[in-house]
C-alpha cells in the first residue's frame, strides 16, 4: 500500500472504500457508484459540495443506469469506451448522491485497460471524480494521486493518455447540447448524431463546470501572446513560470502535470491559449476556469 493490484482495488471497492483509479482522460477517486455510504465517502475525502453530481462509470451499457435514447446509443456506439460523458435521464436504483440530487445522471465507459478491469470483475458502476482536492488541478499520474491522499490506495496505470476529463453531452432534453469540451470533439459528436448541436443556455448540473476549477494554488492568467505577457509580469518583478502552447493533443497531455510542475515555485503562470478546434477547446476550457478561480468576485 498504498499502490495496489487490480485484486486489490476491487477487494477495497466491494468493501465500501475508495481508490486511485487511472483512466485515459485523469485518475478518479473511485467508489461503488451503487453504494449511497461509498459515494458519500468522495465527497467527504474532496471537501466537494454534495449537489455537485459525479460521472458514473459503467463497462459498457449506456441504458444500464441512465435511461439511454436513439442518440444516446449512437453517441456510444461511436465513442464508446473513450472520453465521452453522457447526462441521461436517472434510473431509479442510481443513488441520489451521485447525482447531486438531480433526476439526472452522467455517465461513461472509460478506455483504460486498468479501469476496464477494475469494472468487469467488480460487475457495478464505479463514481469516481478526478482524485484531487476539490477545485484543484487533476492528476494525470498516480504520483500526483498520492500528493493530494498519501494513504489512498492507488492502482497504478502510468501516464494519463488524453490528459484532460471527458467531453459531457447533455441528452436529457430534445437538443444536443455540449455542457464540457473533453477529449471527443464537438464537431464529431454533431457528424456522428447529424445534428446540429445547440447553444442554447442549460440550468443542468454536470461535474466539472463550475466557472472556477482546475486551479493550482498559484495565480494562472491566460495568453495568445505569451512572450508579451511574460515580459510584462516580469517587469513587475514577478517569478513567472511560462506554459507553452503546442500541439493540442501534446498540449492536453501534458496540462495537468505542467500546472502541478510549476505550481508554489514562480509567482505567476503564464499559460498561452492552444489553437481552437478538438482538443485545443478542451485545453483552453481549463485554462481559464483555472485562471477565474483566482479572479475577484
Amino acid at each position: 500500500m498504498p499502490l495496489v493490484d487490480v485484486d486489490a482495488a476491487v477487494g477495497t471497492l466491494r468493501a465500501g472504500g475508495l481508490v486511485g483509479l487511472p483512466t485515459e482522460t485523469v485518475y478518479g477517486l473511485a467508489a461503488d457508484g451503487l453504494d449511497a455510504a461509498a459515494v458519500r465517502g468522495i465527497f467527504a475525502a474532496k471537501g466537494r459540495p454534495a449537489d455537485h453530481p459525479l460521472i458514473l462509470h459503467v463497462f459498457e451499457d449506456p441504458d444500464a443506469h441512465g435511461v439511454a435514447d436513439q442518440r444516446a446509443r449512437t453517441l456510444a456506439s461511436a465513442f464508446w469506451p473513450g472520453p465521452l460523458t453522457l447526462v441521461l435521464p436517472r434510473r431509479a436504483h442510481v443513488p441520489l448522491e451521485v447525482t447531486g440530487g438531480q433526476e439526472t445522471v452522467a455517465v461513461r465507459a472509460p478506455a483504460h485497460p486498468r479501469a476496464r478491469e477494475v469494472l468487469r470483475a467488480l460487475g457495478r458502476p464505479l463514481a469516481a471524480p478526478s482524485a484531487n482536492r476539490f477545485g484543484r488541478t487533476s492528476p494525470t499520474t498516480a504520483a500526483h494521486v498520492l500528493t493530494e491522499f498519501p494513504d489512498l490506495p492507488v492502482l497504478d496505470g502510468g501516464a494519463c493518455d488524453v490528459g484532460v476529463e471527458s467531453t459531457i453531452v447533455d441528452l436529457t432534453g430534445p437538443d444536443v447540447h455540449v455542457l464540457r469540451p473533453g477529449g471527443v470533439s464537438s464537431d464529431a459528436i454533431a457528424d456522428a448524431l447529424r445534428v446540429t448541436l445547440s447553444h442554447a443556455p442549460r440550468t443542468t448540473r454536470a461535474p466539472g463546470t463550475l466557472a472556477a476549477h482546475y486551479a493550482p494554488t498559484t495565480r494562472v492568467v491566460v495568453t495568445d501572446d505569451l512572450t508579451r505577457a511574460c515580459a510584462e509580469a516580469e517587469a513587475l518583478g514577478l517569478r513567472v513560470g511560462r506554459l507553452p502552447a503546442g500541439n493540442p493533443s501534446d498540449h492536453a497531455r501534458r496540462l495537468y502535470a505542467a500546472l502541478r510542475a510549476l505550481d508554489g515555485r514562480c509567482d505567476l503562470i503564464v499559460a498561452e491559449l492552444a489553437s481552437p478546434g478538438g482538443l485545443g477547446d478542451a485545453v483552453n476550457d481549463r485554462l481559464r476556469r483555472a485562471a477565474a478561480a483566482f479572479e475577484p468576485r
